[in-house]
């Protein structure tokens, strides 16, 4: 069974494309890669590109890439989509032209998102990454992009999908109780050692996208742009806290489109030789707190 190996690329949806370019480049660090009519392309490491985003309105994930190895392992993909019973057609060149890759497959996930699997990508060494406001490094590389986290229409069609299909593995799931007798199950995959590269859950919401994540070299980098975001009134949705499945330290920040970016350092890694599904019942080991709410009153203070 051939894999997808790492999150190669996104596709963005925005209606303020010069927001997003201030947002991408001052605030996450990114830098601008090419411009086109109404797509901007942003890099964060040797690759062309990591995002293309797109002047459309409606503000959420328009296609997620999915890197394999060569044009072999493209082939043994589209025939196990199509054993699949999966739609499938292969990239005209002018479409592997416009994602800059050798080539590629187009089709849609259980829940219509637009999936792309690819290879070949365009790659900058002669051009080193610079990020516009010093930001030392990404963690990418075999780990690619970092992770993106969507909403699902059928949980169990979509764990399918991703682990028989595009041969994901299961890291773990986080089973946690909303109210009595309401939980919310989210699964996480991964297809290199980066903890998981993909993460959903099932849940009704007006956008599929609910965040992506950056991964930084240092833990400085996390810490300066969360003064960022402090000093340019950038909504910070939750606070610093440490993840109890990736035991990333990171923070949430909104995006120009409203959805969210996770933005860590230190997430562990996967050993499949020897990891072990695991369940975990919260989602941090501390913090990441929502920061729109009400401090709680001191013990005795007198509330309204």
């Amino acid at each position: 069974m051939v894999s997808v190996t790492q999150l190669g690329y996104l596709g963005l949806n925005v209606s303020d494309l010069a927001a997003w370019e201030q947002f991408a480049t001052q605030i996450l660090g990114l830098q601008v890669s090419e411009r086109e009519d109404r797509a901007l392309f942003l890099r964060m490491d040797e690759y062309h590109h990591r995002f293309v985003l797109h002047a459309q309105g409606d503000d959420d994930l328009a296609y997620i890439g999915w890197e394999v190895a060569d044009e072999t392992a493209l082939e043994a993909m589209a025939a196990q989509l199509q054993a699949a019973g999966i739609s499938v057609r292969r990239g005209t060149p002018a479409e592997a032209l416009a994602r800059r890759v050798a080539g590629l497959l187009v089709f849609a996930d259980p829940n219509g998102v637009q999936t792309e699997v690819f290879y070949g990508p365009l790659m900058l060494y002669d051009v080193p990454f610079v990020s516009p406001r010093g930001v030392s490094g990404f963690v990418t590389g075999e780990q690619g992009l970092g992770h993106v986290v969507i909403a699902v229409d059928d949980f169990e069609r979509s764990l399918r999908f991703y682990r028989d299909v595009l041969g994901m593995r299961l890291s773990d799931f986080v089973v946690r109780e909303l109210k009595p007798d309401t939980t919310q199950k989210m699964a996480f995959f991964h297809c290199n050692p980066r903890h998981h590269s993909l993460a959903f859950m099932a849940r009704p919401q007006a956008k599929r996208m609910w965040h992506f994540m950056l991964q930084t070299q240092s833990l400085n980098d996390v810490g300066i742009t969360y003064d960022l975001c402090q000093d340019h009134g950038i909504p910070i949705v939750r606070g610093l806290g440490r993840h109890t499945n990736d035991h990333m330290v990171s923070f949430y920040m909104r995006t120009p489109s409203g959805f969210e970016v996770e933005y860590g350092w230190g997430g562990r890694e996967v050993d499949d030789r020897t990891w072990q599904v695991q369940v975990h019942t919260r989602g941090s080991i501390w913090g990441h707190r929502s920061l729109q709410q009400p401090a709680a009153a001191p013990a005795g203070a007198a509330t309204s």
